[in-house]
């Protein structure tokens, strides 16, 4: 969830010797979802922000990635947190059974665990999209996909792929309390 924020008052621009000022006082404009796709090791990134983050809207991202996204993919693996919305049911529940059971049958859904989400790279990239895009005031929606799009550009550009170096060995070390003994 993104909040959307407004200015009070206008900001002062930079000067010669001068930083930028904004107010510290803001007006809050509502709340957005932003859904976020990545494929790490190709470097491709899609964003999107909608009002809210209902089983339909989940539903209709998915169906986007399967026809315009991944077309021709046989099977699309999906690496998701834990949200009610994220299922296979959402599917039915925005379309008839016709419909929603082709792009079912072509996905593998595995949720992120619930007490070690800082383990995975599903969590790598909110993380890197608010510290590199959301970390100002953004007042409307149209804004913040336009921000979101600029983003997503840039990142798929340069094909910025994620550089995962916890290794299961590591995670044996660490995490040894974690894993059976024998």
């Amino acid at each position: 969830m993104v909040v959307l924020l407004g200015q009070v008052r206008d900001p002062l621009p930079a000067r010669p010797g001068r930083d930028a000022r904004e107010d510290s006082e803001y007006v809050r404009c509502g709340t957005c979802s932003v859904f976020v796709w990545a494929e790490p090791l190709r470097g491709w990134r899609r964003v999107h922000a909608l009002p809210r983050r209902t089983k339909i809207d989940w539903a209709g991202q998915v169906k986007q990635l399967l026809t315009v996204d991944y077309p021709d993919a046989e099977t699309v693996v999906l690496v998701m947190d834990n949200l009610n919305t994220h299922t296979i049911a959402s599917l039915y529940e925005a379309f008839e059974p016709g419909e929603a059971f082709a792009p079912a049958q072509r996905l593998e859904i595995h949720h992120t665990p619930k007490h070690g989400s800082w383990l995975n790279i599903a969590e790598i990239e909110p993380s890197a999209l608010t510290r590199q895009c959301l970390d100002r005031r953004i007042g409307d929606l149209d804004t913040l996909n336009a921000e979101l799009a600029a983003w997503q550009h840039a990142i798929n550009t340069e094909q910025r792929k994620v550089r995962w170096q916890f290794t299961t060995d590591n995670a044996r070390t660490r995490l040894r309390h974690l894993y059976p003994k024998g």
